[in-house]
């Protein structure tokens, strides 16, 4: 595939929507531009900078390996360092895609891993796995994947005999670098950051999650006040997929939400994001979303007070897929 094909690729879906023709055509004129490298972001204390943006492994899956060779390497090229996959992905595959792509540009590239083991045994053993499954000597950056749960998550890992210890030993080791979590609930990342064992938090900093759900703002000044490097998820999340929809044809099937389909709508969301002093934002794994999320970033323009209006407006009657009072 030829490069301004792949990155173009996606931006031909149906525009209808919340935006003036003057939002909309500067939202598209950013997301075709394949030309602007993506800047990068300081990641909290640990020394290291990241692409604003970064590749979830999970984009991969379903393709090619040639395919996920070439979106790889056209993303290293445009400048993106940091890659996130995790083994529950597609039950392997996207682990299994990234080892052989991600080959060429491994000492190019910040790369991130999650096991969802909260136990010792358990998450040692899921982290030598990966190791070996992606054929690398070491991880940039380990996380619990998805803690949810206090108890369950958080003590647990953290008390004697949990996951912390395997990580603790991993570090020691070299096989990994810095440790980070991934969280679904406020409650569950407030408290893993107040353990101050994590270097990074991975949380869902989401337009409709921030004016419909009060989801984001304890979570993101705790981190930054702890000087915890921020990655977003979910920038171009819409709203959950209705009771109604669960037998229907999914256009983004690898999107458990609904993403925003509109591709100006969603590069403007994503603009939202990385303006709320983030480190990096990890788009949806579906490719097309990806490839406009590369363009767009390379502007790394924060929302004018229109475009602020304008994404109000378009929460305000969604369903957020995460809120406080969930």
């Amino acid at each position: 595939m030829k490069r301004r094909a792949f990155l173009k690729t996606g931006t031909a879906v149906a525009m209808g929507g919340m935006l003036s023709p003057a939002l909309r055509a500067q939202q598209e004129k950013d997301m075709t531009d394949t030309t602007t490298a993506l800047p990068r972001r300081p990641l909290g204390r640990t020394g290291e900078s990241l692409s604003v943006v970064g590749m979830g492994g999970i984009v991969l899956m379903g393709h090619s390996q040639a395919e996920a060779d070439r979106c790889l390497a056209e993303a290293v090229e445009r400048g993106l360092n940091y890659v996130d996959v995790a083994p529950s992905y597609g039950k392997g595959e996207a682990e299994r895609k990234l080892g052989p792509a991600l080959k060429p540009w491994r000492d190019r590239v910040f790369l991130a891993c999650k096991t969802t083991r909260r136990d010792k045994e358990g998450a040692a053993q899921e982290l030598r796995a990966s190791l070996a499954q992606i054929g690398t000597d070491h991880f940039d950056l380990y996380q619990m994947h998805a803690i949810t749960d206090v108890e369950k998550d958080v003590r647990r890992a953290l008390g004697p005999g949990g996951a912390m210890e395997a990580f603790q030993e991993a570090k020691q080791a070299g096989l990994i670098r810095f440790l980070g979590f991934s969280a679904h609930s406020p409650e569950a990342a407030l408290a893993a950051m107040d353990s101050g064992l994590f270097d990074t938090i991975l949380y869902p900093v989401n337009v409709v999650c921030h004016h419909r759900g009060n989801f984001d703002q304890e979570v993101l000044r705790r981190a930054r006040e702890r000087g915890l490097g921020v990655l977003a998820l979910k920038a171009m999340a819409r709203t959950r997929r209705g009771a109604d929809a669960k037998g229907a044809e999914r256009p983004y099937p690898k999107c458990w939400y609904e993403p925003i389909s509109d591709p100006a709508e969603a590069a403007l969301a994503l603009r939202w994001t990385l303006a709320q002093s983030i480190t990096a934002a990890v788009p949806p794994g579906d490719m097309r979303l990806f490839r406009i999320a590369l363009n767009v970033a390379g502007k790394d323009r924060a929302p004018t007070v229109e475009e602020e209006r304008a994404l109000e407006q378009f929460a305000a009657s969604l369903t957020p897929i995460f809120s406080r009072n969930a």
